[in-house]
């Protein structure tokens, strides 16, 4: 089975000889591997490159044991490459290469000097993937000081996973929400057996990763507890002040904010969640707290909570922030204020939320998330903070349900998950 993931080929093929080091990042199993070392290098190969042209090592097999020693590494590649010809360096799982030493240490990691040492030389182009246990987006920040370029890979969009599945579209999204899009779960037929493979590798793999990584094994039951905490608020907005009274009332425990804000990061470096923050729209700038917090795989938030909670608006709107990521746009929950006259004569501030503020670049999307509009006043309803936005950027309602594709006499877009989701330009329409 072949799942083509063409975003982000695209993506590498763009970055190809630009003289930095492509590192492709993402949380574990989302096919980072499977992109470097059958569709990029598949790529080469129909583009004319020569196979000994192409040098690829998978330090996590026990075969290239010796190369994780960094001066073995390099002194490899250099007895391959040859001055007058043009080389492909693809390095998986590089995080081997980096011993436990060299993570406390605040020295440039040795790993780091071989690639930038591969760097130096014109007729090299590398490409690297790593665990986000020792790899993480932090890191290359730090460590590349500007000569590293990150492509983020996230699980299967909908569209991908579609590519797959052996069904309708509409059984396809239900077990989308459900399961996520790991691609390993393509090769699952049963619910006992995707249940198993997420539980686990959250449990086994994600948390310990943390864990080990930032060494928090005192208060790991906490940890754990905050990550329920925020895998059943997804789409709801909070700060650490409101959670860490949440452990107070309904645990029992002390967990400071302090803390929480620590152990938050530490899943946002992981890749486990990411943010969308508040922005006043009208008053163009951004409100640091409260925000929302949404998983970068739904099945994984589903299965760390026993799949009790499968609420199909949060879900819904858990799966529109990733697509709208995946597409590369920052996202934010936008605020509206206005004053309005209350009943008996008085001023009233109101306060209207925007699902997501999409921006890239000169592009700007309003857009609410509606899981159903059966009439005109729930439509109403649900394009008034949108009215509140006086400019001339699109607003946009996608509504859970299958929905003729259409604007409305006020100038909104209205469109159906199934196409959004299906339709990768479906927000020009």
């Amino acid at each position: 089975m072949t799942i083509q993931r063409d975003i982000y080929l695209k993506k590498l093929i763009d970055r190809m000889h630009n003289g930095m080091i492509k590192i492709i990042t993402g949380i574990r199993r989302s096919g980072k591997s499977y992109l470097l070392f059958n569709i990029f290098y598949n790529y080469l190969l129909t583009s004319g490159v020569k196979e000994d042209n192409v040098i690829m090592l998978n330090l996590e097999e026990e075969d290239n044991a010796e190369y994780r020693d960094s001066h073995k590494l390099y002194e490899y590649i250099k007895t391959k490459i040859k001055p007058s010809e043009q080389y492909y360096v693809l390095l998986d799982e590089v995080q081997y290469a980096i011993s436990p030493s060299d993570v406390t240490s605040d020295e440039p990691l040795p790993l780091y000097g071989v690639l930038n040492g591969l760097l130096r030389k014109l007729n090299v182009d590398v490409y690297v993937t790593g665990s986000n246990s020792r790899f993480l987006s932090s890191d290359i920040r730090t460590e590349f000081r500007g000569r590293g370029d990150e492509v983020h890979v996230q699980p299967l969009s909908f569209s991908e996973f579609m590519s797959t599945y052996d069904g309708d579209k509409y059984d396809g999204l239900r077990d989308y929400m459900t399961y996520g899009g790991l691609p390993q779960l393509t090769y699952f037929k049963t619910h006992e057996q995707k249940t198993a493979y997420l539980t686990n590798l959250f449990a086994e793999t994600y948390i310990k990763d943390i864990i080990s990584r930032y060494g928090i094994k005192r208060n790991s039951n906490e940890f754990g507890e905050l990550i329920d905490v925020l895998a059943s608020a997804i789409g709801s907005l909070t700060n650490p002040t409101k959670l860490s009274n949440t452990f107070k009332s309904t645990k029992n425990k002390t967990l400071s904010d302090t803390t929480i804000v620590k152990y938050i990061g530490y899943m946002e470096d992981s890749f486990l969640i990411d943010e969308a923050k508040q922005y006043d729209v009208k008053g163009k700038k951004y409100i640091n707290s409260p925000k929302k917090y949404y998983f970068t795989d739904l099945g994984l938030r589903n299965a760390r909570l026993n799949f009790r909670q499968l609420e199909e608006t949060h879900a819904m709107e858990n799966v529109i922030f990733n697509e709208l990521k995946l597409r590369g746009y920052s996202v934010d929950v936008g605020i509206v204020e206005k004053r309005e006259k209350s009943n008996d004569g008085k001023s009233l501030r109101k306060k209207y939320e925007i699902d997501f503020v999409a921006n890239q670049g000169y592009k700007r999307y309003y857009i609410q998330s509606a899981f159903a509009m059966p009439t005109a006043e729930k439509e109403r309803q649900e394009q008034r903070p949108l009215s509140e936005v006086n400019d001339a950027f699109k607003k946009i309602i996608i509504v859970g349900s299958p929905t003729m594709t259409r604007y409305n006499e006020d100038g909104f877009l209205i469109m159906g998950l199934y196409d959004f989701l299906l339709n990768q330009n479906s927000l020009e329409l």
